[in-house]
């Protein structure tokens, strides 16, 4: 008998049948009649199939969560915590997207090969070659998923029958994949508008999402991860073809940059700005903050907009309200700069480590008296996407929202958030889960959500936004022209955004410097993107995802009991090693599932696992 696998066998009939229920105009007819001519027989049955190949985008996961330096999540026991440990393996393969992405890929060949069969008078042929379109980007996002999670995968070109013997499909190299992607996104932006214009096909892909895909897949061929990589050396497929580029090329920056330009070039995109929301002057903090809460904005190059914003919310939020989740680490809190647009190791920073604030900022934004050293007179970016002790509870909007925050004898309107010992949302109080870190997620939380209430409000899942385009051309350009003008001009069009002067006003030095350059373009991704899923992928595909100091986490000191002192507690401030994880070179890549390599004995596992 010949093995059967998910992956190329995507249950067809039950997918078709699930379709079709759906469709209240054959609510009457029996399920028999539920055919493959009926499918493709009107407009309305036709978009709900490709309207399923959108729901195996996925939205958040392990990347954003905490498997980097960035955060952690507070439930122990969790795949997440067991993977950063090292208990995991290809029998005990977490996060094991391999069907999810398969499956939609044969549903996308099969959307193709039979949406013609739609009448003209049901969909327009121009809307079909939309819709293919739609349907190729989807294979290559899918494709692309893949290869970053697992390397090299298996290049499908059709769907395959039922009865095919699926031993015959070896994974294929590396850069046969990534060619593969690059021509469904050169197929699939041919009939793409290079931006949407109407509010209802936001969601969808575009040209500049097909040229964004290409900018990460280039960057991620140029980087150490797959540009010679030695490691990879040995890695082959049963019958002896490497599946690893196995000489660095530098080229390979040069059309990375040239990928990254392309999507600028466009002219269609932009850094959203509270000016592009009826603001009236330019505020860097709302800014940053409101990009992800407005419906669409210039910015956005993908996302997904069906997808769990209550319990995102409800995940990074504090308790009682919140079940503090979703906690940032010690080292995030770190890498962002002052407010001056230096480097808090900086001497002329003027950051203090400890003590209270004397004075409020002045910045309604920012800091307030009384809150402790760390946090003062940091850039907006800070304020915007770290909730930290003392700082007032963000998605509590009323008076009373805000005091059902407070401790008694902390209440006076503000909802400062507790994550102290005895607080609200420190490590003694009562709830689903506690900080482990002392700091929350506050990116992508709207001031008009009531987590109290459960209240949340839309605003999409950005999965590709301009800003990572432009530190995509600012990276690739320096390592092959450090010297060229549009890596400082480019940076600093993110730096301005954030209310942060030139990199060349405040390090002057980096400026033709490559080395140099590439700590402070990496240290601005690190800061831009955060909880974005970039920071897991960067240090991924730069080798450095193992490096000690990206392995070695802090928190605040948030276990010692403060013995009633609240926020006076100075004990609390102490930075604390709250975990120094388990890593091994393997781990640059996601173990293949036994369960997958059972069922294709062509493929070889990826190497070390």
């Amino acid at each position: 008998m010949k093995p059967k696998y998910t992956f190329i066998i995507a249950a067809g009939s039950l997918f078709l049948a699930s379709i079709l229920w759906s469709c209240k105009h054959l609510d009457e007819k029996p399920d028999n009649l539920l055919t493959s001519e009926i499918l493709w027989s009107n407009r309305a049955n036709a978009e709900s199939y490709l309207y399923n190949i959108y729901g195996a985008v996925l939205e958040i996961d392990f990347a954003h969560m905490g498997i980097s330096d960035e955060a952690s999540v507070s439930i122990p026991g969790v795949p997440l915590r067991q993977m950063v440990v090292g208990n995991w393996s290809p029998v005990n393969a977490h996060y094991d997207h391999w069907d999810n992405y398969y499956t939609g890929i044969r549903s996308s060949f099969i959307f193709e090969e039979n949406v013609d069969k739609v009448p003209e008078s049901q969909l327009s042929s121009t809307l079909k070659a939309q819709y293919k379109a739609e349907s190729k980007f989807l294979r290559g996002w899918f494709y692309w998923q893949l290869i970053k999670q697992y390397g090299p995968i298996v290049k499908l070109t059709h769907a395959l029958a039922l009865n095919d013997d699926f031993n015959k499909y070896p994974r294929n190299t590396f850069d046969e994949c990534k060619d593969y992607v690059n021509q469904l996104m050169d197929e699939a932006a041919v009939n793409l508008p290079v931006s949407w214009a109407s509010s209802s096909n936001y969601g969808r892909p575009s040209k500049g999402a097909c040229l964004a895909v290409k900018s990460q897949l280039a960057l991620w061929a140029a980087s150490p991860l797959w540009n010679g990589n030695p490691a990879f050396s040995s890695f082959k497929n049963q019958d002896g073809t490497a599946l690893a580029p196995s000489s660095f090329d530098p080229n390979k920056w040069k059309i990375a940059a040239d990928a990254a330009k392309a999507v600028i070039d466009l002219n269609a995109y932009k850094l959203f700005t509270n000016l592009d929301n009826n603001g009236t002057k330019f505020d860097p903090y709302l800014s940053v903050r409101d990009l992800f809460l407005t419906n669409w904005n210039s910015e956005i190059l993908f996302s997904r907009n069906s997808w769990n914003y209550w319990g995102y919310t409800k995940a990074s939020s504090p308790n009682p309200g919140g079940i503090n989740l979703y906690n940032a680490t010690q080292n995030i809190v770190d890498a962002f700069y002052m407010k001056n647009g230096r480097s808090i190791d900086d001497p002329m920073s003027e950051y203090k480590e400890t003590g209270f604030a004397e004075n409020n900022s002045d910045q309604s934004w920012a800091h307030k008296k009384g809150q402790w050293n760390m946090y003062a007179n940091r850039e907006p970016r800070f304020y915007a996407y770290i909730q930290y002790n003392g700082k007032p509870v963000l998605p509590a909007p009323t008076l009373d929202d805000k005091n059902y925050y407070s401790s008694a004898g902390n209440v006076d309107g503000t909802g400062r958030v507790e994550f102290y010992y005895s607080g609200k949302a420190g490590a003694k109080a009562t709830g689903i889960t506690n900080t482990i870190t002392g700091y929350n997620f506050l990116k992508n939380i709207s001031p008009a959500d009531n987590i109290r209430q459960d209240a949340t409000n839309y605003r999409p899942f950005i999965l590709m936004r301009y800003a990572e385009i432009l530190l995509n051309y600012a990276e690739a350009l320096n390592e092959y022209s450090p010297s060229n003008p549009d890596v400082v001009s480019t940076l600093n069009l993110v730096r301005a955004r954030a209310g942060l002067p030139g990199i060349e006003t405040v390090y002057p030095e980096a400026v033709g410097n490559k080395e140099l350059m590439r700590k402070y373009i990496l240290k601005e991704r690190q800061v831009e993107l955060c909880f974005e899923g970039d920071r897991y992928y960067t240090l991924i595909r730069r080798l450095t995802l193992g490096a000690t100091e990206n392995q070695t986490l802090y928190s605040m000191n948030v276990n010692e009991d403060d013995g009633g002192q609240g926020f006076a507690f100075t004990r609390y401030y102490n930075r604390t090693l709250f975990q120094k994880r388990l890593f091994e070179n393997k781990m640059y890549l996601f173990p293949i599932s036994q369960y997958q390599m059972d069922r294709d004995r062509a493929l070889v596992q990826n190497p070390g696992w």
